[in-house]
């Protein structure tokens, strides 16, 4: 039981991904049916459609967004700062910070990671370690969105009796773009709602926020 309270956040969202991924797949195996048969077709089952180019551009155009999400915050908190906001640093830390604030080198600790007692490049990839895996995965779950949707995209053409696009094509459709500009406006939409509301709101408990007792100018503090 104690492992399961110090590991409990990420199992409660992998439990709530699982979930979530299997009503995707059950709504949207009856979306892509009632298509079907709307259109005289043979439908399909869950395993056709689990490896369909269907489900697979819903799932990747999710996906990309939000690691988009998770990159540009833990990068542009580095420079940009909001007054009142948990979700920000202090306003005198703007910036890399030092060697010595940021506990490497010569001032890391005897728990400190083993690359950041380090000297040169391995402390320096280390130092961008998570910015740099947030980023491959964005552009890894942005490529799979871009060929799965090239894939559904030329299936519905030949279902139309129309031309498939070629790569080049598809990649300056409006089909790829809408795709991927309706998911990152909601993210951007979040984040910001989320640095702006905290500032004023609180949830008693959370580190997302600040103490229920602190100024609304209070700048990086978290409860």
């Amino acid at each position: 039981m104690r492992r399961l309270r110090e590991h409990g956040l990420p199992l409660v969202f992998g439990a709530l991904l699982l979930l979530a991924l299997l009503g995707q797949a059950i709504s949207g195996l009856a979306g892509v049916n009632g298509d079907a048969h709307d259109h005289g077709l043979q439908t399909i089952g869950m395993g056709e459609y689990l490896a369909s180019s269907d489900f697979a551009v819903d799932l990747a155009e999710n996906w990309q967004s939000e690691y988009l999400q998770f990159l540009l915050f833990i990068t542009l908190t580095v420079w940009f700062v909001q007054k009142g906001s948990p979700e920000s640093k202090p306003l005198d830390k703007i910036g890399r910070e030092s060697d010595e604030e940021q506990k490497v080198g010569q001032f890391a600790q005897p728990d400190s990671p083993a690359w950041a007692k380090l000297d040169g490049w391995r402390r320096g990839l280390y130092s961008h370690s998570l910015g740099l895996v947030m980023g491959a995965i964005f552009v890894g779950s942005w490529s799979a969105q871009f060929i799965a949707g090239h894939a559904a995209y030329n299936a519905e053409q030949i279902r139309n009796l129309k031309a498939p696009l070629t790569f080049g094509t598809y990649l300056a459709a409006p089909d790829f773009w809408s795709r991927t500009f309706q998911n990152w406006q909601s993210e951007f939409l979040a984040v910001a709602s989320m640095v702006v509301l905290a500032i004023y709101l609180r949830e008693r408990g959370s580190p997302e926020s600040k103490p229920v007792g602190a100024a609304h100018e209070a700048t990086g503090i978290e409860g």
